[in-house]
């Protein structure tokens, strides 16, 4: 027995349904018939089923939509600060997450960076991230596993520049001691989104108008970094005062205890210094900020029954 396929052109228009589609396919396909002198089944052939990739404007953007929440991405956000996400394809936005992949970072995070800067979402990661990506891993020297602790400490390297921002920055940081055992680590990188005019000098001149040499404002900045990320307004100025005034400090002991601007002036320095003025004790400053709340209070109780027995 012999089975002849004859094709049928597609009677339905092209923008019907799969579904409608699928039901047309499978009737044609029962459609058949016997040629009763030679005995041959003509059987015609099924009109192929329309693309199911949707040119329909409006079911795109809904996948759109949908893959920013599978993300964790706030969708109204994203389109207020990026209208060019409208545009863009899901091709492309998913080249970003597969970029951003391949560095290491997991779909769990994607969330918190693109919240941060949608902007992201329709870059061009040849143009845009694989330069950064590149320059942490050769300038800076990182090894690919601190690319991903690099990012989310600081997403905002993913929208800087490298030859405008990124490399100057690190050019001033070397010169300035971020070098050898100070090199600039996956902890430090955050230190390169900072202007070298609009940030960093300040800084390093605030602390040389209180008295510091340069070369001792430089030690303190190696020993604890994180002074150059500090607000001048909202943190240096209102723990000199204190320091300066309420404690009665002395400089010296910002300089062997730089950390102290690291921590919250209400939260930990205020209230242990009152308690250490109350109980008529002074401790150093390492001392009376490095301890935990625990062994603080054991220390304080301790003190209080030295004193008792002394009475």
């Amino acid at each position: 027995m012999i089975i002849r396929f004859i094709h049928v052109p597609p009677q339905a228009s092209i923008l019907q349904s799969s579904q409608n589609s699928t039901k047309t396919h499978n009737k044609a396909l029962k459609r058949s018939s016997i040629n009763p002198k030679n005995g041959v089944i003509t059987a015609t052939a099924p009109p192929p089923p329309p693309s199911l990739v949707t040119t329909d404007s409006g079911l795109l953007f809904r996948e759109k939509i949908l893959y920013l929440k599978a993300l964790k991405v706030n969708p109204t956000k994203a389109l207020q600060k990026n209208p060019n996400f409208r545009s863009t394809s899901l091709e492309s936005l998913k080249s970003v997450e597969n970029c951003l992949s391949s560095m290491g970072i997991e779909r769990s995070e994607f969330g918190r960076i693109f919240d941060m800067y949608p902007q992201l979402l329709t870059c061009d990661p040849h143009t845009d991230l694989y330069p950064i990506f590149g320059f942490l891993l050769n300038d800076v020297g990182l090894n690919y596993f601190d690319i991903r602790k690099s990012i989310l400490r600081c997403p905002r390297l993913l929208i800087c520049s490298v030859e405008d921002q990124l490399k100057p920055t690190l050019q001033f940081l070397r010169k300035l001691g971020f070098v050898g055992p100070n090199k600039i680590t996956s902890q430090t990188t955050l230190l390169l989104v900072s202007s070298v005019k609009g940030t960093l000098m300040p800084k390093l001149d605030y602390l040389i108008g209180l008295g510091f040499a340069y070369e001792e404002v430089v030690n303190m900045v190696l020993r604890s970094p994180g002074l150059l990320t500090f607000s001048i307004e909202n943190n240096f100025k209102p723990k000199v005062d204190y320091f300066l005034n309420e404690m009665k400090g002395d400089l010296s002991d910002l300089k062997k205890f730089p950390q102290y601007f690291s921590y919250s002036l209400e939260g930990k320095i205020m209230r242990r210094h009152k308690l250490l003025v109350n109980e008529g004790l002074s401790v150093p400053l390492w001392e009376m900020l490095k301890i935990s709340d625990g062994e603080f209070t054991a220390r304080l109780i301790e003190a209080r029954l030295r004193l008792g027995d002394k009475r």
